[in-house]
């Protein structure tokens, strides 16, 4: 038996990630996210240091301009690749350790398939929305326009790409209730997959 199980939380941009962990939760498991931790490197000297190597238009006076960054890395697929090379393995080292002080632990990783780390994890749950719903939550979140918003959409995996991973597909095509009835079988089905850990993935409400 391995020491503890875990389960990445992954879909494309809009897909309720986010919504989805927060009823995971509300029901009393722990979720870690990579969006946080990556928030938290912006205070580390080290990390920002690296960056301003790289970028050194973006970071100032010890400062990251994210604006500048994003605008950056998403209109140049090296420059993405290069920032994805600098935070990317950080951000999954420290995410693999804080999951591991736990039994069973959730975690967000928005971009797991297309950095091939699904294989850090025991098992992965997927979101997946009609392209109109996600853009629509991504405006009203992160006011984009829909161009910014299709671009970061397009260097992710799609639905279909989904399709043929393996994964639990979790359809996000309701409300909230239906996203929580949804969350209650895919704990059913972790259960179920690994019975040694089945006892952790009760519902603790």
């Amino acid at each position: 038996m391995t020491q503890n199980k875990k389960i990445a939380i992954t879909g494309g941009i809009g897909s309720g990630k986010s919504a989805f962990s927060s009823l995971l939760r509300g029901m009393g498991f722990p979720v870690l996210s990579c969006d946080e931790i990556n928030a938290q490197l912006l205070s580390d000297a080290e990390y920002l240091a690296a960056l301003g190597l790289r970028f050194p238009e973006c970071v100032k006076d010890g400062t990251l301009d994210k604006e500048a960054l994003s605008e950056r890395v998403f209109s140049d697929q090296n420059e993405l690749a290069a920032l994805e090379a600098i935070a990317h393995p950080i951000i999954m080292r420290r995410l693999i350790g804080k999951m591991n002080e736990h039994p069973v632990c959730f975690a967000e990783v928005p971009l797991l398939y297309e950095g091939g780390y699904e294989t850090l994890f025991d098992a992965v749950v997927a979101l997946r929305r009609s392209r109109s719903e996600r853009l629509k939550a991504v405006r009203a979140r992160d006011g984009l326009s829909d161009g910014q918003i299709l671009a970061r959409m397009a260097k992710q995996l799609n639905a279909e790409e989904l399709e043929k991973k393996d994964c639990i597909l979790v359809d996000n095509d309701g409300d909230l209730s239906a996203l929580a009835q949804k969350a209650k079988a895919v704990l059913a089905l972790l259960a179920a997959k690994f019975p040694d850990f089945s006892g952790y993935f009760q519902i603790k409400e």
